[in-house]
């Protein structure tokens, strides 16, 4: 490393967000951006550590001390191509991405991590600003034909990365523009859709056809799919929402987190919404079940919306501030971490499990609630025991069910392909994610189950060195 000793004379910083009665004005990013002279000494604090577990706990296997150590000698030009290297989209990544890397780091054994995301993001930020990102149309075309269905961050790996590869490739999305959860699911405020907009000039320029609004498996049918193009890629996600069927679940006002979520970017976008699609949680008491970042979503949104209050309910234990035993580094921690949109406003209370939904008139009113304890079973297996006289009730005009997805909707281009399913409902596929459909390939959350963005642009890399090596007898694909 450039600077061996970096780690013990830099300490960990990060710029500062805008205030939070600003940023509530609008939809806009609100993060900051520290100035090339500090942001070069955190690049130092980079260890010459010998084993980089930063590394093993990214799962793009980004090689995050060569572009530290390159920001902290101010050769921007070259830590954007070794960024490149092994990530597609590090603009998406750079803000949305919870950064699994920084707990990874040796550094944060003792000490605070590597301000890993925040060098990411400058790096691929100046590269734009100095127009180093440029498209890669292929050398020479192999003459083969892919179809990538699904244009979220999986299917937007695997299209670029085949595209590149030299393929004819299409790219099918149903919505109205490509992104997925990252337009459709991921507020504005934490990514500004302009950015995926751009990606997509750069893949138009590189050659890939994207085609939107057409349903695969409705508009085009699966056999159509299948004698049109050599191969097909499934990067369609996992959209089948966990339910929460309780009494009273039918009263108006109870909403899946992404009805509320999409609604709001679509609306943001200018597209047409339907005039019962729109929810607004302007100056009502909005109650969101589930802990997790899809639910802090819908808090940051409604608190944008002005509603009167935000609660958001998770039926897990209040997780501890620190790594126990149980999670010792370099693994993930299952700590509790405040987003953004918890510092904006709004009540989390845990250990809280929903019992029935009370209201008046075919509306929603009130939740009737109860306190539980977690305890494990003879396997391991986690389970919620109600503690007897602890029910209490929330005021709600508004519910957002924020508890996950379950997998796939099978329904459709799935059965229509017959491919074969996972005991947990994802699209199985083998190691060069091939379905038990020969020339039908699936990545992302709609084989993996929902996860994060670097997991999805990993497996869309993936894929298409499978797609690559089905087609062409080897694969020459990163």
């Amino acid at each position: 490393m450039g600077k061996i000793t970096g780690f013990m004379e830099q300490k960990r910083e990060i710029p500062q967000n805008l205030p939070v009665e600003e940023r509530l004005k609008n939809y806009q990013e609100f993060h900051t951006k520290l100035p090339e002279d500090r942001l070069r000494r955190q690049g130092s604090r980079c260890m010459d550590c010998g084993v980089p577990t930063c590394h093993w706990g990214c799962p793009l296997g980004n090689i995050i001390p060569d572009w530290n150590d390159l920001v902290y000698r101010g050769r921007w030009r070259e830590a954007i191509d070794r960024l490149h290297k092994t990530n597609n989209f590090p603009d998406f990544t750079g803000r949305i991405c919870p950064a699994p890397c920084e707990p990874a780091c040796v550094l944060s054994i003792n000490d605070e991590a590597v301000t890993i995301k925040e060098i990411e993001l400058n790096i691929i930020d100046r590269a734009f600003d100095k127009g180093w990102v440029a498209s890669q149309p292929p050398i020479r075309e192999t003459g083969k034909k892919v179809a990538v269905v699904g244009a979220g961050p999986a299917g937007m790996a695997a299209a670029q990365q085949l595209r590149r590869a030299g393929h004819d490739v299409t790219l099918f999305e149903k919505a109205k523009r490509i992104g997925g959860l990252l337009r459709y699911g991921i507020p504005n405020f934490k990514l500004e859709k302009w950015i995926i907009d751009r990606r997509t000039e750069q893949m138009l320029e590189e050659g890939l056809k994207i085609r939107t609004g057409v349903n695969v498996g409705v508009d085009i049918s699966a056999d159509q799919l299948r004698s049109d193009f050599d191969a097909v890629c499934l990067t369609g996600g996992a959209m089948q929402p966990r339910d929460l069927p309780i009494e009273g679940r039918d009263l108006q006002g109870i909403h899946f987190a992404m009805e509320f979520l999409s609604a709001n970017n679509m609306k943001l976008e200018g597209d047409d919404i339907p005039g019962d699609r729109f929810i607004s949680a302007k100056g009502k008491r909005v109650v969101v079940i589930g802990g997790g970042d899809t639910g802090a979503d819908c808090v940051g949104t409604s608190n944008r919306h002005g509603a009167l209050s935000v609660t958001q309910l998770e039926i897990l234990p209040k997780p501890p501030e620190n790594r126990t035993e149980s999670m010792p580094w370099p693994y993930w921690p299952f700590i509790l971490r405040t987003s953004t949109s918890h510092e904006e406003g709004g009540m989390r209370d845990w250990s809280v499990s929903t019992k029935r939904f009370i209201g008046r008139d075919g509306k929603i009113e009130k939740i009737l609630a109860i306190r539980v304890k977690t305890e494990y079973d003879a396997n391991g297996r986690m389970r919620f025991e109600e503690i007897s006289g602890s029910e209490f009730e929330i005021e709600a005009d508004l519910v957002f069910l924020a508890m996950g997805f379950l997998g796939p909707v099978k329904e459709g281009l799935l059965t229509d392909l017959g491919v074969a399913f996972t005991e947990r409902g994802a699209v199985k596929v083998d190691e060069d994610y091939m379905t038990s459909i020969p020339g039908v390939f699936s990545a992302g959350d709609m084989s993996r189950g929902a996860s994060l963005v670097v997991w999805a642009i990993w497996e869309g890399r993936q894929a298409a060195k499978g797609v690559d090596r089905y087609m062409m007898g080897h694969t020459d694909l990163e």
